[in-house]
């Protein structure tokens, strides 16, 4: 194979990387009644989702704002193709 014809982001995903939006709704000490929402989009590896687990780590740490909550969805990006048989047939001459 040449180089360069791969892109990272394939790369990823040929080592079973999916996609995940996360949102992370959260709110500043000093204003606990404004919730405020974070989202970002990532590659990650289902169910450990180690990048995530990352971000979270980092969020502890280095941030002062405290989590609400967290909505994530996540998609493998190749896989098994999904197959539907054809109920009608047009011909177009």
């Amino acid at each position: 194979m040449r180089k360069g014809l791969v892109t990272p982001e394939l790369q990823l995903q040929l080592e079973g990387y999916g996609l995940s939006l996360v949102e992370v709704h959260y709110y500043m000490p000093d204003h606990p009644s404004l919730l405020q929402l974070f989202s970002f989009q990532q590659y990650d590896v289902a169910p450990r989702y180690p990048a995530l687990q990352h971000f979270l780590d980092h969020w502890r740490r280095e941030i002062e704002a405290t989590i609400h909550s967290i909505r994530m969805n996540h998609q493998a990006l190749i896989g098994a193709g999904e197959w539907r048989p054809v109920d009608t047939e047009w011909l177009i001459n």
